[in-house]
């Protein structure tokens, strides 16, 4: 049996493990399945009061790429923030490391779960934005792939990151809050960039999820020119090299007492 097929066989084993122990967490559950299909609706009714139409958009191109981000914080972020920590507080992890499984190994393979949940919501959701919302078929779908792929390592990074510092599994529904916040108000998720100021606007643009929120909807608008999209990729690079490199450095094994 050949390294990569060894591999594969451990992770695969690693992310059932992970996926069973998600299934028996109804609160998980509740945020990372449901809370993403209720928050857009919230942004259509918000839609009506802006002026769209002056910046290029539809309701659609707003909803979508909003509902794809929700279900990157709720889903991935969130959720996997408190898988690491409550496998860590319960010495998990710890075990882990004294097997064949890398550092790295026992972190993707943690976050396999979360990750897929979050791609198969937010194909469900687009599909549903599609649909409802009566949107043609995305101009750029190119853009909109790499925006949402790029949106689930980057947020596995960060909540890798963020359960470095996260003391306990209670603190771990309270330390993501911050940039979910973030992200919701300054991403372009309930208040599209194209509509802020031009200083706030290009602060925005520096936000982990503005890249994702960026790209997906230039997928559907075909708005956003091959070097445009540049800059949300060299963003979104940023931020998931930035992640990787501080989880290597300040990744706790064992619970932080």
């Amino acid at each position: 049996m050949s390294d990569t097929t060894t591999l594969a066989s451990r992770m695969a084993a690693l992310a059932r493990a992970e996926l069973t122990l998600l299934g028996r967490s109804r609160g998980t559950l509740v945020a990372a399945l449901f809370v993403p299909l209720v928050l857009p609706v919230s942004v259509r009714s918000a839609t009506e009061k802006m002026d769209l139409e002056e910046a290029g958009l539809t309701v659609g191109t707003v909803v979508l790429p909003a509902a794809i981000g929700f279900s990157l914080l709720f889903a991935v972020y969130g959720a996997l923030v408190g898988v690491l920590v409550a496998r860590r507080e319960e010495l998990v992890l710890k075990r882990l490391r004294t097997g064949e499984l890398r550092d790295a190994e026992i972190l993707a393979g943690s976050a396999l779960p979360a990750g897929a949940t979050g791609l198969v919501q937010s194909l469900l959701l687009a599909a549903g934005c599609v649909v409802l919302l009566d949107m043609p078929a995305p101009p750029a779908p190119h853009l909109a792939v790499v925006g949402l792929l790029s949106g689930l390592v980057m947020c596995a990074s960060l909540a890798a990151l963020t359960a470095a510092f996260t003391r306990t599994t209670e603190s771990a529904q309270v330390t993501p809050m911050p940039l979910m916040l973030v992200s919701m108000l300054g991403s372009g998720m309930t208040v599209p960039l194209e509509l802020l100021p031009d200083r706030l606007a290009s602060f925005c643009e520096l936000l982990p999820l503005t890249p994702v929120i960026t790209l997906v909807r230039g997928g559907w608008t075909g708005d956003l020119s091959a070097y445009e999209a540049v800059g949300p990729v060299l963003t979104a690079l940023a931020w998931t090299a930035l992640g990787v490199f501080a989880v290597r450095r300040w990744f706790r094994w064992e619970p932080r007492r």
